[in-house]
């Protein structure tokens, strides 16, 4: 498991266990690369609209990996949604994005922060 109160100078290094953690657990080829893609979405997520930090839990249960990235932010008021956007729209790709990228995706927003959970199934070879 992998459990870290992170900023901005954290993302990369962080991308980077996290690839190597969903790796180990059996994500492979385009489904780790998503995975990650799709943390970093929530790290930066976290950074830019929850305060400046974060926490970020990585673990593997059930067949999956699974990822909860929480701030203090209060979701944009409670308007935090992964619905498309429409296409001339500059911003709100993020969450629409993750959602894509994965298997899973809840959101957790209210007073006192946001959490972001989502997972990915790990394909295992009989």
């Amino acid at each position: 498991m992998l459990s870290e109160v992170f900023d901005a100078g954290r993302i990369t290094a962080l991308r980077h266990a996290v690839a190597a953690r969903a790796a180990d657990a059996g994500l492979t080829g385009d489904r780790l690369d998503d995975f990650v893609l799709a943390v970093n979405e929530l790290l930066t997520n976290a950074v830019r609209h929850g305060g400046g930090t974060g926490r970020v839990v990585v673990w593997c249960a059930d067949d999956a990996v699974t990822c909860e990235v929480s701030d203090h932010g209060d979701g944009a008021g409670g308007r935090v949604h992964p619905d498309r956007p429409a296409p001339d729209q500059p911003g709100g790709w993020g969450l629409y994005l993750v959602r894509e990228l994965t298997d899973t995706l809840d959101i957790t927003t209210g007073p006192e922060g946001t959490a972001v959970r989502i997972s990915s199934g790990v394909t295992r070879e009989t």
